[in-house]
C-alpha cells in the first residue's frame, strides 16, 4: 500500500505541475532561463555531462530536418498524455519555432530518421533513435526498500502480464518452480492456461524477496528502475532495448545477474547467490550507485536539455554553442 501511495502522490505531483505550468506559466519564461539551466554543467564534471548526452544522442553529423516534423504546438496534449508533458517540458525551453520528430509509446524498432524516442534497441547503429526521459511518472518512480537483504525470501519473485512469448515460454517452464514465487496477472487464455495466474503483488511486497525477475515487456521491464533502488537482487537476460535508464550501460555480474535467454541456468544461479550473500550485496550496491545519477534533479533537468540542443544545433535550427 505504501508503494501505491506513493505512486498516486508521483503522479498526482506530476500532472498538476504540469498542466499549472501549461496554463499559467507562459513560454518565454522558460526560453529566458535556458541558458541559466544548462549554465548549471559547471557543478558537474562537462566529461561526465557530454558523455550521457552523446549517448541518448549519437548523431555526429548536420541533417535535414525530417519532412512530417513538427512543432510543440502540433503535438497532441490529449493521445498520450504523459509523453506530452515530458516533451514540452523540454521543448518549451527553445524558439517557439523549433520542430522536432517523434514517436511516442514502445519502440522496439531502430528509427529510419532522427527521431525522440522514449526506447530503442541496443545496437550499434541506433543513432537515428534519440532517446528522452519520456513517461517519467511510470518509469522512474522513486521506492524506499525499508528490509535489509539479509531479512528477505530466499526465492526468486516475478509479477506481470504474460502476453509476449518471452514470458510465456519463462512461465511455462518455472510458474511452480520452488525457488520461485512467479505468475501473470492477466487473465488466462488458450496460450496461458489458468495455473499461471498469480495474485497481483505490490511493489512492497516483492521487496519481501531477495531475488527479482525482470523480464522485457513491449520494450523494456517497467520493474528494472525500482529494482536498481531496492536492496533486492536483479536477475535477467541481457536486455534487448534502452531507455534513459541506458541498460545498454549495464554489466552483468556488476549490476545485474545474468541469465541464459532461455532460463536454463536459473535455478542454478539462484542457488549459487543463496550461498554468496556478500556477492550478491556487491551487485545491489553496485546497481543502487549506477541508478543514482538519475535522482539528482539538476542532472536531470540538465541533460535533456543538452540532449535537444543538439538535435536542434545538428538540424540547423539552432547556431552552434
Amino acid at each position: 500500500m505504501r508503494f501505491l501511495s506513493l505512486r498516486r502522490a508521483s503522479k498526482l505531483k506530476f500532472y498538476s505541475t504540469s498542466f499549472a505550468q501549461r496554463l499559467f506559466i507562459p513560454d518565454a519564461y522558460f526560453r529566458s532561463r535556458l541558458a541559466e539551466v544548462l549554465g548549471q554543467i559547471k557543478n558537474y564534471d562537462p566529461q561526465v555531462v557530454h558523455d550521457r548526452v552523446d549517448y541518448y544522442n549519437k548523431l555526429d553529423a548536420s541533417f535535414d530536418l525530417p519532412a512530417d516534423a513538427v512543432g510543440l504546438k502540433s503535438i497532441p496534449f490529449a493521445k498520450q498524455t504523459a509523453y506530452y508533458c515530458d516533451m514540452r517540458s523540454v521543448l518549451r525551453y527553445f524558439p517557439k519555432d523549433v520542430r522536432v520528430k517523434y514517436l511516442f509509446g514502445d519502440v522496439r524498432e531502430i528509427m529510419a530518421e532522427p527521431t525522440f524516442v522514449k526506447s530503442r534497441p541496443i545496437s550499434d547503429d541506433n543513432g537515428n533513435s534519440i532517446l528522452l526521459k519520456l513517461n517519467r511518472v511510470r518509469h522512474f518512480i522513486p521506492i524506499r526498500d525499508k528490509i535489509p537483504y539479509g531479512e528477505k525470501k530466499d526465492i526468486l519473485v516475478w509479477r506481470g502480464v504474460g502476453w509476449q512469448p518471452r514470458r510465456k515460454a519463462f512461465l511455462r517452464e518455472f510458474w511452480n518452480h520452488p525457488l520461485c514465487d512467479v505468475g501473470q496477472v492477466n487473465p488466462p487464455s488458450e496460450a496461458a492456461p489458468a495455473e499461471w495466474v498469480k495474485p497481483r503483488m505490490t511493489v512492497d511486497e516483492q521487496l519481501r524477496y531477495k531475488f527479482i525477475l525482470s523480464i522485457e515487456g513491449n520494450d523494456v521491464a517497467t520493474n528494472l528502475k525500482w529494482i536498481a533502488q531496492s536492496d533486492s537482487l536483479c536477475f535477467m537476460v541481457k536486455p534487448k532495448c534502452e531507455t534513459w535508464l541506458m541498460e545498454g550501460r549495464l554489466v552483468p555480474g556488476v549490476h545485474y545477474v545474468q541469465l541464459r535467454d532461455d532460463y536454463a541456468d536459473l535455478p542454478e544461479k539462484i542457488e549459487h547467490y543463496r550461498k554468496h550473500s556478500d556477492e550478491a550485496l556487491a551487485i545491489i550496491q553496485n546497481f543502487k550507485d549506477y541508478f543514482r545519477q538519475f535522482l539528482d534533479i539538476r542532472l536531470e533537468k540538465l541533460v535533456p536539455l543538452l540532449v535537444a540542443r543538439k538535435y536542434l544545433e545538428l538540424s540547423g535550427q539552432l547556431s552552434t554553442h
